[in-house]
């Protein structure tokens, strides 16, 4: 496709409190992320995550993503646990920030039910298992058990999307999380897990509308992982379509 036929791809921003190069508290998102989303095609757009005092309306969130193609819920810090029926936050729970929290969740409620395709990562994936109901384990258990500054082994049920994108049936995952997900969210299945039992993937079983989501971060290694690319390069692909 041309540059001027590129499907626009919505990423909400990550509020960040100080950058080196800027003055001010930023939005920002993950240079990796913007640029995978290019080279498989698309138009990578940063959107701001309007929801003040962490209430996001839902009918202004629908109107701003229906000018969009497709969507990248991209990671960050810790949905807020009582967003999944916590009583309590662990104490490793960390970055937690409510307008983020209720943008985040209200623009995977809408893609979902606008048909978007929908590219969750990371917290986008505990963010759309949150949305269905489902819930998370706030911590697994420390440095030693943890998912940080790592790459591992990732089992991928034959069968499913991922598998298909990926054209096998194991990968290597760049991990970055000391959450995951406990119940899985109404109409989800795990597709991935890594060797500990950890959900790294999931799919929908109805949805109108391409949906992936990972707990991995693909943009890591897309540029040299042909496998991770692909991910990008199929939502890219299913925008295309459905514009």
């Amino acid at each position: 496709m041309t540059h001027s036929h590129r499907p626009l791809i919505a990423v909400p921003a990550r509020f960040c409190a100080t950058t080196s190069a800027l003055r001010y508290a930023a939005e920002v998102n993950a240079r990796a992320l913007i640029e995978a989303i290019w080279r498989a095609g698309g138009e990578p757009a940063t959107i701001h995550p309007y929801a003040p005092a962490g209430r996001c309306d839902p009918a202004l969130t629908a109107a701003r993503l229906a000018r969009f193609d497709g969507i990248v819920l991209p990671g960050g810090g810790d949905l807020s646990p009582h967003r999944y029926e916590a009583d309590q936050a662990h104490e490793a729970v960390y970055d937690v920030d409510h307008e983020q929290d209720a943008f985040d969740l209200e623009v995977a409620r809408q893609a979902l039910a606008m048909g978007l395709p929908l590219l969750a990562i990371c917290r986008g994936l505990q963010v759309v298992n949150t949305v269905l109901g489902g819930t998370l384990h706030q911590d697994m258990g420390g440095p030693d058990r943890e998912h940080r500054h790592i790459r591992h082994p990732v089992s991928l049920t034959p069968g499913t999307a991922i598998a298909a994108i990926a054209g096998a049936d194991t990968l290597q995952a760049s991990c970055f999380h000391h959450q995951h997900v406990a119940r899985l969210g109404e109409g989800l299945v795990a597709t991935a897990r890594a060797i500990d039992g950890t959900i790294e993937a999931v799919e929908a079983t109805e949805t109108s509308g391409w949906f992936s989501a990972v707990q991995w971060h693909p943009e890591d290694t897309a540029r040299e992982d042909p496998a991770q690319q692909r991910l990008f390069d199929t939502l890219v692909r299913a925008a295309y379509e459905t514009r």
